[in-house]
């Protein structure tokens, strides 16, 4: 039940915004265990002028194509099963779409059931296994 935030500059196609969401998808399924389906994100398109960010830190070295993931989701993962997630989705971005590894920040948060409704304000937390 990841919930992603995908923040990138204006300029990426209807299609390339699509492969992205595949992608991030099919690495969530493949190394978070995350059920087919199981799909919510967000894309933001922000101009250059408001999404300011170091072009080297941690990096080596940051273009325009800089895209941001925030995911928030509601079972811990493995430290290994991160470094897989974030090496994959890397991997797939720079072969399909020519977007390189430098240009991609992952941030990982979990929470709780108790923290998620998906309808009828009940908690995922109350519904029965």
């Amino acid at each position: 039940m990841p919930f992603t935030r995908i923040s990138l500059r204006p300029g990426y196609s209807d299609a390339q915004i699509a492969r992205i969401s595949d992608l991030l998808q099919q690495s969530l399924e493949a190394e978070f265990a995350v059920p087919p389906g199981d799909r919510f994100q967000i894309f933001e398109e922000i101009p250059a002028t408001r999404h300011l960010f170091d072009r080297h830190y941690k990096s080596g070295g940051r273009s325009d194509k800089f895209i941001q993931f925030h995911i928030l989701a509601g079972k811990p993962r493995t430290a290994a099963q991160k470094q897989n997630f974030c090496r994959r989705l890397c991997e797939e971005l720079h072969r399909t779409l020519a977007i390189h590894p430098d240009d991609v920040m992952v941030m990982i948060q979990f929470n709780t059931a108790e923290e998620w409704s998906f309808s009828r304000g009940q908690m995922l937390s109350e519904e029965r296994l």
